[in-house]
């Protein structure tokens, strides 16, 4: 099965994604992207090599000439797309999916993943017939090591990033890149910031020792490394380096949600304008907000959804509520290591714990339930019975998924756009209000 989104095409490797898919697809996008200058970049998957050739080979056999920046975060290749010119990137990534997952992640000349209509573009390309070169015009492939060298230099050299505040700081940060993409990348960041960085499954191995998803129960080694160390913070990112989570210098995983939080509570106060996260986010960032007399915008599910809106609002800062955050003055995509540049700051500036900034935001409970289904019929059906069950209600939300509003809170069901599940995330101040709302209907009673 193979799961088309605003995320990209993705799919188990060996099933139908296959090299020979790889191959043709990414001719189509060679030929989307005018046959010009495509830069690619992978993460340490087993089947990312293989792969990583599949699309080569599909890109060249267009006329494109092909960047190949090894394995390097997802945004490392976003911004090596605007840096250099080019006109297209892909990444070869199947972010937070288990390590049978692969895909591919496609960027236009902006370098920003491709919208609803450019990726409807690219679908009529590829069901129709691939114009291939001749052998006189296939191009070169350049192998570049200067990538994340080139991103870590445009984060650092944001205005607003306390470089040398957080150079005195001498901050100790224990790092868990999960052995994927983002394996040398953000410890030499954290070291160009002066950091003292303890690493743990920081290896180009592919072989995931927890799940890529970098949520609290999925954290423990990192928990138990800054206990152990004496860390004033933990950074945990997914295989692809997109999102970040933080853990406190008490040893404990705070939650996705706070990276957006934090990261918006400091850009507020340093720059005036607004903010967007998606329906999904915390309503934490909405206090925020009004802390710093300004306001939060929400867009639907999904980094190209956020990036529209941001655009549309001219918003001077964005993200969402799994740990991403997105920095215009960086890219207009998440990143973590401008998640970590904004959340060291805080820290530098405010002269405060990671747990006592989290005690001054307000304490709410957020809780994320997963139903999965043999079939995308069998989910699609169940979506509807809920469709039907709250269309005529009133406090309901459709713009994406469904959302309710309660009394105690809210609740936000929507159907995955990467894997044939369907997510339940609610969130208010009672723990159990929180548990039963979610269990009870995605328990579908």
């Amino acid at each position: 099965m193979i799961i088309k989104s605003v995320s990209g095409i993705r799919g188990i490797v060996g099933t139908e994604f296959t090299p020979e898919y790889v191959t043709r697809y990414s001719a189509a996008f060679g030929i989307f992207s005018g046959r010009g200058r495509i830069v690619i970049g992978r993460d340490s998957r087993r089947s990312g090599e293989m792969l990583r050739d599949a699309a080569v080979a599909g890109l060249l056999s267009v006329g494109c000439e092909v960047v190949d920046l090894g394995i390097v975060p997802t945004p490392t290749v976003l911004y090596n797309v605007k840096s250099l010119g080019a006109d297209g990137g892909m990444v070869i990534t199947a972010s937070h999916n288990p390590a049978e997952w692969n895909a591919l992640k496609l960027v236009n000349k902006e370098g920003i993943f491709l919208s609803g209509d450019e990726g409807r573009k690219l679908e009529e390309i590829m069901e129709g017939e691939i114009e291939r070169v001749d052998w006189r015009n296939i191009k070169d492939v350049i192998e570049d090591n200067k990538g994340v060298e080139r991103h870590i230099s445009g984060v650092l050299g944001v205005e607003n990033i306390l470089v040398d505040e957080i150079r005195r700081s001498g901050l100790r940060v224990a790092l868990d890149c999960v052995n994927g993409a983002a394996f040398s990348a953000y410890p030499d960041f954290l070291r160009s910031l002066g950091c003292d960085v303890v690493e743990v499954f920081c290896e180009a191995t592919g072989d995931f020792r927890r799940n890529p998803e970098p949520r609290p129960e999925n954290l423990s080694a990192l928990e138990h490394m800054v206990r152990d160390t004496g860390a004033d913070v933990g950074f945990a990112t997914d295989a692809d380096g997109d999102r970040l989570s933080v853990v406190s210098e008490e040893g404990v995983a705070i939650g996705e949600e706070y990276t957006i939080t934090m990261a918006m509570d400091y850009w507020f106060s340093m720059v005036r304008g607004v903010g967007v996260v998606n329906y999904s986010t915390t309503s934490m960032v909405d206090f925020v907000a009004k802390k710093h007399n300004t306001r939060v915008f929400r867009a639907k599910v999904g980094e190209a959804n956020v990036v529209q809106r941001m655009k549309e609002v001219e918003a001077i800062i964005g993200g969402e509520g799994n740990g991403g955050v997105i920095l215009p003055d960086v890219h207009y995509t998440r990143d973590a290591m401008v998640g970590m540049a904004l959340i060291l700051s805080l820290l530098a500036h405010e002269k405060k714990k990671v747990s006592e900034l989290v005690n001054a935001y307000p304490c709410l409970y957020i809780m994320k339930e997963v139903k999965r289904f043999d079939s995308l019929e069998e989910r699609e059906k169940f979506f509807q019975d809920l469709l039907d069950t709250f269309k005529k209600k009133e406090g309901v939300d459709f713009n994406d998924g469904i959302k309710i509003f309660f009394e105690e809170g809210w609740l936000h069901i929507r159907k995955s756009g990467t894997e044939p599940i369907i997510r339940f995330i609610a969130e208010g101040e009672d723990k159990e209000w929180v548990e039963d709302i979610v269990n009870k209907y995605a328990g579908g009673r």
